[in-house]
């Protein structure tokens, strides 16, 4: 049986900018177990962002391979890796990523109208039950506060039972007391659905909180370690 939910290998990312090429990611390799919690920090710019999103299939990569619940995204076209996302992934935006135009209910219900799944609305206020925001079902996001369309945010996320959870800077838009409301809700929906979850974060509550840390920097892992640790990774 696999061990392992996500695997990349010698993973490389560069953009074209002019007559400049410009390499955001360099030969970065690691495998995330099934079940665990990995949080990436680094310095802005470093590159994590980038790589989460290559992670979760929403750019395609310039070199190298992602593996993700034994799926190869890295040499998928756009629309499998579209129907992989649907399928495998639930993904938590910084700027939380609502659509406007429906209520918070809505927001969450629609990656289950994506899967096609019914009798949804049930699911979907037990969901927002649990972030707390009970009161809060039929309003649109310019109603919520930040910390309200994050909790949105995050319900939609465990909508779909994912397999694995990306969560891109998930307290960065939030001020310190919200953010430590926020992060221990994570984990327990997380705790209680069993799933895998990689966290881009500056958040040094939140990384710690996690079973490993990866550290990039210049686009490159610098330390790879289970959190406690301060072993630095020797580069070869």
């Amino acid at each position: 049986m696999m061990d392992y939910m996500l695997k990349v290998d010698r993973l490389c990312k560069s953009y074209q900018s002019g007559a400049r090429c410009l390499t955001v990611l360099h030969d970065v390799s690691f495998t995330v177990e099934t079940g665990s919690v990995l949080a990436i920090t680094g310095p802005s710019g470093s590159g994590k962002t980038t790589l989460l999103g290559l992670c979760a299939g929403l750019d395609q990569v310039t070199s190298g391979t992602i593996e993700l619940n034994g799926l190869r995204l890295d040499n998928a076209g756009e629309e499998e890796r579209a129907s992989i996302r649907n399928r495998y992934i639930g993904y938590v935006f910084q700027n939380f990523q609502l659509l406007p135009t429906l209520t918070a209910l809505e927001n969450v219900m629609v990656p289950l109208e994506l899967q096609g799944k019914r009798n949804i609305r049930p699911q979907a206020v037990e969901l927002l039950e649990k972030v707390g925001l009970a009161d809060r079902l039929h309003h649109y996001p310019v109603q919520l506060s930040g910390g309200e369309q994050q909790r949105v945010s995050i319900a939609r996320a465990f909508s779909t039972h994912p397999r694995i959870l990306f969560a891109d800077e998930p307290t960065g838009n939030l001020d310190e007391e919200t953010s430590s409301k926020i992060i221990p809700l994570l984990f327990e929906l997380n705790r209680e659905a069993g799933t895998t979850m990689v966290i881009v974060t500056h958040n040094a509550d939140l990384a710690k909180s996690t079973q490993r840390i990866i550290r990039l920097k210049g686009g490159q892992i610098m330390e790879d370690k289970p959190t406690g640790d301060t072993t630095p990774v020797v580069q070869n």
